[in-house]
C-alpha cells in the first residue's frame, strides 16, 4: 500500500506546483528594485545636440519623477510600443527617457528618425551593464522612477493602452500628487 502512496503524493505535489504557476501572468515578471533606490549610472546622449548634455546620471534625475523605458533598434515589440509612448510623451508632464540596449548607435538614430522620437533624451547602453544593473530580462521594459531615486513600478514587455491607463498613469498622478504637498 505505501509503495503506491510515494508516487501519488509525488505526482500530487507536482500538479500543485504547475497549477500555482499557471494563475500568475508571466509578464508580472518580479523586481527587486520596486521600492528601492534606482542604479546609478551615468551614460552617453545618443545623438546630444551642443546644446545638451553629453552625459546624463541617475543624480541628474533626481527631485523629478521619470520614466524609463528600455528599447532597441532590433526589438519587434519595441516597434509595437512605439507610437503609442511618442503620443503618450506629447501629452505627459513627466520626462521620457530611453535606455538604448544592446544597440548600435547608427541603428538607434535611424530607428528613431523613422518611427519619432519621444525620448528627453535616449542613453547609450551599448554593452548592456546598466541594463542589468536594472534586471532587464529583455527588451522592451518600462520604469517609473519617483523623485527619490525609488523604482516605483516596472513593465515587462510593451506598454499598452490597458497598462498605461490602469497603472502607468494613475501612478505618474499619484507620484505628481505627492510632490505637490511637499
Amino acid at each position: 500500500m505505501t509503495r503506491f502512496l510515494l508516487p501519488l503524493a509525488v505526482f500530487v505535489a507536482i500538479v500543485l506546483a504547475l497549477g500555482a504557476g499557471l494563475r500568475h501572468d508571466p509578464r508580472q515578471l518580479p523586481s527587486a528594485l520596486v521600492g528601492r533606490p534606482a542604479p546609478q549610472f551615468a551614460l552617453p546622449v545618443l545623438d546630444a545636440p551642443p546644446s545638451a548634455p553629453p552625459m546624463v546620471s541617475a543624480a541628474d534625475l533626481r527631485g523629478k519623477v521619470w520614466i524609463l523605458n528600455v528599447w532597441a533598434s532590433w526589438c519587434a515589440a519595441c516597434r509595437s510600443e512605439h507610437p503609442l509612448l511618442v503620443e503618450f510623451a506629447g501629452q505627459s508632464t513627466v520626462p521620457l527617457y530611453g535606455l538604448n540596449y544592446k544597440d548600435t548607435e547608427p541603428a538607434a538614430r535611424g530607428w528613431l528618425r523613422q518611427m519619432g522620437d519621444p525620448y528627453v533624451h535616449s542613453l547609450v547602453d551599448a554593452d548592456g551593464r546598466v541594463g542589468i544593473d536594472f534586471g532587464v530580462y529583455g527588451v522592451p521594459e518600462t520604469y517609473i522612477i519617483d523623485r527619490q531615486g525609488v523604482v516605483r513600478f516596472r513593465q515587462v514587455g510593451p506598454v499598452t493602452p490597458e497598462s498605461l491607463e490602469r497603472q502607468i498613469k494613475p501612478l505618474l498622478r499619484q507620484l505628481e500628487q505627492e510632490g505637490s504637498h511637499a
